[in-house]
């Protein structure tokens, strides 16, 4: 009987006051005594501050935090796969700039970035019932996703959506030049110096964090260290705007058109694009047109998750069901546009100056010059106007058929084993030394490559004669510093030309100086963290994870970056107005952790 009333005592004493406040209860409030409960935290060492105030917050709320900082995305990824944490720190941009982009591959259970994972029926059935629904409909369930996501089953950890900040130096670089893109990689074609005899002289720096490229085949990846590398490298049939709409810029496309019903999609194809190789060190074009049948390869390639058993990114494109050229003029007279009623063709046309008199699935034959034209349509497995947004993406790079499988034919792709097989942008062996590898259709090729950078040489078969979009600038060098901190000192030496992501905490210094220039807006870019839920972690207890999910206050993340971050409920929140607000309420961390460790029910 001693033993019940001291058990029950000891649930009971050692209780603390607390006036919560930031969002939490106004009230003072007892807390319940929990045994000791140690939350692992895993982060890149780029990610510090966060793991840091991350770490201080869950101290407050009565964790035992242990730091598990790594110093690259490699060892993020070998400590996440081993399961060595309870809560790792992460990012997500949806660079494409729709909704099932900012969920699908994170959250789905077939996602190839679900790192958790998350394996719940209902996240899926609302992730694909929010794919086939028009935008308004679509809000609700998004909406109702992010509330089965974060508030009944805390899957993740909301910290802040970043501001897209960028500086140039603005006597070297013309204003005009210079886009900041809501979602996609910046367009390198864009960039021009405000004195254009340095166009063909001088290196233009950029940089990035990482030199751990994980690879260049647009397929095999879609993280940070290789979207932007990729996005210039290879041309898709679609682009985003700096604001997120579809155009046609700098892609392969003249013109697009919507066929009735939203499930067929007709690319009017350019014949002014070549794909270029690396030869003795420098960019060469290779008089190869980028046509219809790199389209059809690529994009099936993209689609099916068989195509190499190392495919990152086949949930983006699996809305696709076939992809063909069309050669029969007579459908683009019959098939109806989807928002004007007026026949493809007609949609095309506006797009071009000389009208389509011909098609050709013959590479030969192609010549807008006279009319004669390759077209793709590309048919989704129900309407899916998202589509196009996916297609905009690195991993949707047109690549030379021919070429790929010059590399990926010697093995069989599901049983691929980069230890002892060479494919197709193998970063290893590019870097070694092997640059006549990549056979690039965008407007930039690689021509080498080492621990400290990538050096591009423009392609001289982009585009060529066409003033707005082929490339003015004719060297671009990828430096790699392995953080902002160092990136910024390097910017404000001059060692960089154009610093494509600027700290909160250096924006101040960097304004100061008048040759530079810094832009902001706000992005899509989300920081969270995910939960280890493979069996046997404790974390796979919802209420751990809300005792977690209430001890989080992302105004301490907000101050940390002087405002230019700010508060988000999930990946959802930046592009659906869902009304959800995270709110810290320690009162409430307290009693999830209690309710975990089995101390009091319901």
């Amino acid at each position: 009987m001693k033993k019940i009333i001291a058990l029950a005592l000891a649930m009971v004493m050692a209780f603390s006051m607390v006036a919560c406040g930031g969002g939490s209860s106004n009230e003072e409030n007892e807390l319940i005594a929990t045994n000791p409960e140690t939350i692992r935290i895993l982060a890149q060492s780029s990610s510090e501050a966060n793991a840091n105030i991350l770490r201080d917050q869950l101290t407050k709320a009565g964790f035992t935090v242990e730091m598990n900082t790594v110093p690259d995305s490699a060892s993020w990824r070998q400590q996440r796969e081993a399961g060595n944490y309870e809560i790792a720190l992460t990012g997500w941009t949806t660079v494409t700039g729709n909704v099932d982009y900012a969920v699908r591959g994170i959250y789905h259970s077939t996602g190839n970035y679900n790192y958790g994972p998350i394996l719940d029926t209902k996240v899926d059935e609302l992730i694909d019932k929010g794919a086939e629904e028009t935008a308004a409909n679509a809000a609700v369930t998004y909406t109702e996703l992010e509330n089965y996501l974060v508030t009944e089953m805390a899957y993740t950890l909301p910290i802040y959506a970043s501001m897209k900040m960028m500086a140039y130096n603005n006597e070297l670089l013309t204003a005009e030049g210079i886009y900041q893109p809501k979602s996609r990689p910046g367009r390198w074609e864009m960039y021009e110096y405000v004195d254009a005899a340095n166009n063909d002289t001088r290196k233009l720096t950029l940089t990035q964090t990482s030199s751990a490229v994980s690879t260049l085949d647009p397929i095999q990846a879609n993280d940070g260290t290789m979207n932007t590398l990729s996005g210039n490298q290879y041309i898709k049939i679609i682009n985003l705007s700096d604001d997120d709409e579809i155009m046609t810029d700098s892609s392969l496309s003249h013109a697009y058109a919507v066929g009735e019903g939203n499930a067929t999609y007709y690319f009017l194809l350019r014949d002014d694009v070549h794909f270029a190789k690396t030869e003795n060190g420098a960019a060469v074009d290779t008089g190869v047109l980028v046509a219809a049948d790199d389209v059809v390869f690529s994009l099936n390639r993209a689609k099916n998750k068989d195509t190499i058993n190392t495919h990152k990114t086949n949930t983006l494109h699996e809305h696709m069901e076939t992809i063909e050229i069309v050669t029969d003029l007579e459908e683009l007279k019959t098939v109806k546009d989807s928002d004007t009623g007026a026949a493809i063709i007609d949609t095309l046309n506006a797009g071009v100056e000389v009208p389509v008199a011909a098609l050709t699935a013959v590479d030969e034959e192609v010549n807008n010059a006279a009319g004669t034209y390759q077209v793709v349509k590309v048919t989704t497995k129900y309407a899916f106007p998202q589509v196009l947004n996916y297609l905009a993406h690195q991993s949707a790079g047109i690549l030379h058929k021919e070429q790929v499988e010059l590399y990926n034919s010697k093995f069989d792709g599901m049983n691929y084993d980069p230890n002892s097989d060479i494919c197709y942008g193998d970063y290893a062996q590019i870097k070694g030394g092997m640059t006549d590898m990549l056979w690039c259709s965008g407007p930039y090729q690689l021509i080498s490559a080492d621990d400290y950078g990538i050096e591009y040489e423009k392609n001289p078969g982009y585009m060529p004669e066409d003033e707005a979009f082929a490339p003015s600038i004719k060297y671009i060098y990828m430096k790699f510093i392995k953080d902002t901190t160092s990136a910024t000192s390097a910017f404000r030496a001059g060692e960089v030309d154009i610093l494509g992501s600027v700290s909160a905490n250096d924006v101040a210094t960097v304004e100061s100086d008048a040759k530079f220039t810094v832009l902001k807006r706000s992005s899509n870019g989300v920081t969270y963290a995910v939960f280890n839920l493979l069996e046997g972690s404790k974390m796979t207890d919802v209420n751990m994870r809300k005792a977690v999910l209430y001890a989080i206050n992302q105004d301490d993340f907000v101050a940390y970056n002087d405002g230019y971050v700010m508060p988000v409920y999930s990946t959802v929140g930046t592009l659906v107005e869902t009304g959800n607000v995270h709110a810290q309420d320690l009162v409430k961390s307290n009693h999830h952790l209690a309710l975990a460790q089995g101390l009091v029910t319901e």
